[in-house]
């Protein structure tokens, strides 16, 4: 069921019991968006540099070692043929 047969489907059970109807879907998101951010800046300002500052080691350790386990280099163990170098990805197909 999509947003606009949820839609109908609750107007239908507020026309029924007499109340009002809900708004459309997306009337909102804009205010939404803008009470997130808004959250966001206030958690910011309000929390303490000391709170933050394992936050981003984490980050920085995480994005680390995914980088570092992204390039590690092939073992290639003696008196065997390495294998071939993985091509590059791209979004077209050759």
């Amino acid at each position: 069921m999509n947003a606009s047969q949820q839609h109908l489907l609750d107007t239908y059970h507020a026309a029924r019991r007499g109340e009002a109807a809900p708004p459309d879907p997306g009337t909102h998101i804009a205010r939404t968006t803008r009470e997130i951010h808004r959250w966001h800046r206030f958690q910011a300002i309000v929390t303490a540099p000391g709170d933050r500052l394992p936050a981003r080691i984490r980050h920085a350790l995480r994005t680390t070692v995914a980088s570092l386990l992204r390039t590690r280099p092939r073992r290639v163990v003696p008196g065997t043929t390495p294998a071939p170098a993985p091509r590059p990805r791209s979004g077209a197909m050759p």
